[in-house]
């Protein structure tokens, strides 16, 4: 069959391969702030596994150490801690 046939002629879109988002010199450790920070939402939650494309045991020690880091409270549990406050002083009818 001819190629200017074809029913379905093939895309020539070019693929640009994705970087890791963990390079194998990276260490994650609660520490490494600006590794961390690319792991959080606007919201401050944790990302989920298929969003940051990591394998398991990466997910898996990254969570450990945000959570290392809120408690040792480099990083905040909250990121809209002004909307919070806001609404709490709203409802001052107990």
């Amino acid at each position: 069959m001819d190629k200017s046939k074809r029913l379905f002629p093939k895309s020539k879109r070019s693929f640009r391969r994705r970087l890791p988002p963990i390079q194998s010199g990276d260490r994650i450790d609660y520490r490494n702030m600006s590794l961390i920070s690319r792991f959080l939402s606007e919201q401050g939650k944790i990302l989920s596994r298929r969003v940051n494309r990591l394998s398991l045991k990466q997910q898996r020690l990254i969570t450990i150490a945000i959570k290392q880091a809120r408690i040792l409270s480099l990083l905040p549990f909250l990121k809209n801690e002004k909307q919070f406050e806001k609404k709490r002083v709203g409802h001052s009818n107990y």
